[in-house]
């Protein structure tokens, strides 16, 4: 089977050739100025038959069922399958694209959140002289030139630091970098410039001191990449193409071709996830854009076809923001097993990752303890002694598969090119796999090059360069003002909409509930440290969520961003939504289970809360055991050996703190490990040691209890009629 690399010219280069080579970069600048400006002209001729209101996911499935032939059939709602439905709506072909999850719901939501063109490529590129990553990080950085104008509000660019520890590492890591922004051209975001160590310390407070030299900083960008994914399928669907998320493969369609006598793909049977329903949806060309499961769809087409993918996971794990500096992120260019690490504002927490390991391919990929400890331990080579790394300021770690194009004899993924190969099966199946998420545009262009050509569909030209994406047309940077004059609604909330909906910001906005509050006059919080609304619960049905999860992960962002906020605010969550869909009780209980679960396993809440075990060790020296005992005996009058709500509120309304009782048993529900409805005094210690050790932060019932000790020791002994037990 022959396979089409997506850059050619794999012929290593001479040392001579370098000059060469920019020379050709400026003969495809100019190329790529002159395509602008003939795209620029073909833009004002697109129709958006969507442009007011989206079809619903019900109306996108009887388009599916109903039309009689599509020119082509996606397979895949991740970044590459959701660009390709768009390159090939915005060329008059009647698309179709089904997802069996959701949109984003796989690796395209699980990155490093980065636009970049890949400096270590270009290293590599440099050192082995190797034209074919030279071109491939030219491609890429073009691309991300075209990302952040085409979608302003879901990506910005970003200022990344690398320390330096070594003189001699200076004038190498700054050759390096300048050649970044060489090759990015006319399209370099921001010069990079050298750092004095005094400088670096003042911009990156939380930076090693210790034999630090210097710093360079260089610009790349970053982006929400779940909501990415979801703007470049929303603005297919506006377009024209029909869209549907939880609607599976389960078997390709088949004819024989009259001319050749061959059998050929011509559609594909699929499921309705959420009903059950079963529909055929018949197209002259299909496209695999499964990511991950790029091989097992080639599989339902050929099984004696050759795997072309090996998957590699890498894993991220979210911190708070106080680790890193508002708007300045980290590169950590050599680990201790000679992998990247970024460390990266988002959000306003802080990301670190990636590993990068051989897997097993999984629709539920799960973060593992010694990925997440691995993660952390690189974190605090770089950081400051003064700042405490602490297991238990990880907030929330997810795993993501990336489906990496490999030669069988390929020892490591870590040296694995994130180069892509389109491939056409001899049915005529068409096969986009590899790649990364910067250059999914390109990508897609070159998918749908070669599914014109291998089944002669009549297209117009690409019209992707530029075109821009869902919500975009109406931002500005100042948008968010506007809503919170003409809303009301809270600066911090305003922002937040501004800069994940762009100008349907407004949409959003309308549909707020009033609060009854003097300020904000809308816009219902669903938890209180984040900026999240109850109203986008309800824009997200229009946004084709169908299930919590889809709210959770990827119309917000709170599972990743901490999964404790998420799990609190679920149960909401599936309240708003079970009474818009109108779900039955026993659809509320599934959705519940089912997001806690996701918390849970993917999302790394089963990481954070075995943190602290029934068999956890007590690591506290004596006087530190006597002054926790004599803590909790505040609140154990009795000297029962437990505590319950009902002793803690007692001593709460002591010191006139007020809290609501569900509230107080999740606190202690927290610490209760073998779940009796008491904390019990070895439950208590355990809970402190975990602290001690950094394994657990922000535990409410240590904090609570310490205030209120510090509370009473202020006023004196309080009895327990004092305390309310005997009115």
């Amino acid at each position: 089977m022959a396979f089409r690399r997506a850059l050619k010219g794999t012929a290593v280069i001479g040392g001579g050739a370098v000059a060469a080579i920019f020379g050709l970069s400026q003969l495809v600048e100019y190329r790529k100025t002159q395509a602008r400006l003939a795209h620029v002209a073909a833009e004002a001729e697109l129709k958006v038959p969507f442009a007011d209101e989206l079809p619903t996911r019900q109306a996108q499935l009887a388009t599916l069922k109903n039309t009689e032939e599509f020119d082509v059939l996606i397979v895949g709602g991740g970044a590459t399958g959701a660009g390709c439905a768009l390159d090939a709506v915005t060329r008059n072909l009647k698309t179709a694209l089904v997802e069996r999850n959701d949109f984003s719901s796989g690796t395209s939501s699980r990155s490093t959140k980065l636009i970049h063109g890949g400096v270590r490529y270009l290293q590599k590129a440099i050192m082995k002289l190797d034209y074919e990553q030279y071109m491939m990080v030219k491609e890429a950085l073009h691309e991300r030139a075209n990302l952040l104008e085409v979608a302003p509000h879901l990506s910005a660019p970003l200022p990344i630091m690398l320390p330096v520890y070594k003189w001699w590492q200076l004038p190498y890591y700054w050759a390096g970098i300048k050649m970044y922004d060489l090759v990015a051209g006319t399209q370099c975001l921001k010069s990079s410039y050298v750092l004095s160590k005094t400088k670096a310390l003042e911009l990156f407070p939380m930076l090693k001191k210790d034999k630090l030299v210097g710093a360079i900083v260089y610009y790349d960008g970053q982006h929400n990449d779940a909501r990415m994914n979801l703007a470049i399928a929303l603005t297919s669907a506006r377009h024209g193409a029909a869209i549907a998320n939880y609607t599976e493969v389960v078997n390709l369609l088949k004819k024989i071709d009259p001319q050749t006598g061959k059998e050929t793909v011509c559609g594909a049977h699929c499921r309705d996830v959420i009903t059950g329903q079963e529909f055929d949806v018949r197209a002259k060309c299909v496209i695999n854009a499964t990511g991950p499961f790029t091989d097992s769809l080639r599989k339902m087409d050929n099984q004696k076809t050759e795997n072309i993918c090996q998957p590699s996971a890498g894993v991220h794990i979210v911190i708070p923001g106080y680790y890193s500096p508002d708007n300045m992120g980290l590169l950590d260019p050599a680990t201790s097993d000679g992998r990247v690490i970024f460390f990266l504002p988002w959000q306003k927490m802080t990301i670190a990752g990636t590993t990068d390991t051989p897997t097993n391919v999984t629709a539920h990929p799960i973060p593992t303890e010694e990925d997440i400890n691995f993660i952390l331990t690189e974190v605090r080579n770089y950081l400051s002694p003064d700042v405490e790394v602490r297991r238990g300021d990880v907030l929330a770690a997810w795993s993501g598969i990336r489906p990496l194009v490999t030669d069988p004899n390929s020892k490591d993924t870590q040296s694995i090119c994130r180069n892509h190969i389109v491939n056409v099966s001899e049915s005529g199946m068409v096969t986009i796999a590899g790649g990364k998420w910067t250059t999914f545009r390109s990508m897609a262009e070159e998918t749908l090059d070669a599914a014109v050509k291998a089944h002669s569909l009549s297209a117009q030209p690409n019209k992707t360069v530029g075109l821009m994406l869902e919500g975009a047309r109406d931002w500005t940077p100042t948008l968010y003002i506007r809503l919170v004059q003409d809303y009301g609604l809270e600066n911090e909330v305003a922002q937040h909409l501004a800069s994940t909906y762009g100008g349907k910001a407004f949409d959003v906005a309308k549909m707020a509930r009033v609060t009854g509050k003097r300020w904000p006059i809308v816009g219902k919080r669903l938890v209180s440290e984040f900026p999240y609304i109850e109203a986008e619960v309800l824009y997200a049905i229009k946004e084709y969520a169908c299930t919590a999860i889809d709210v959770l992960a990827r119309r917000t962002r709170l599972g990743f961003l901490n999964v404790q906020a998420a799990d609190e605010a679920l149960p909401r969550i599936v309240e708003i939504m079970g009474k818009q869909l109108e779900w039955s009780q026993e659809r509320r209980t599934a959705e519940l289970e089912a997001a806690k679960k996701f918390l849970y396993l993917e999302m790394g809440y089963r990481s954070r809360s075995e943190q602290l075990t029934k068999t956890s060790e007590i690591n506290l020296d004596y006087q530190e055991v006597i002054r926790y005992k004599k803590r909790f005996q505040k609140f154990d009058h009795d000297r029962k050996g437990f505590i319950t709500t009902v002793d803690v509120q007692q001593v709460l309304e002591s010191i006139n703190v007020q809290i609501d009782e569900n509230a107080l048993h999740d606190i202690l529900n927290e610490v209760d490990l073998n779940k009796n409805g008491q904390v019990e005094i070895d439950e208590f210690l355990q809970l402190m040691s975990a602290v001690k050790k950094g394994q657990v932060s922000d535990s409410r019932l240590a904090i609570l209890m310490k205030r209120a000790e510090e509370s009473l020791d202020m006023r004196g002994p309080v009895t327990v009629d004092r305390s309310g037990g005997g009115v």
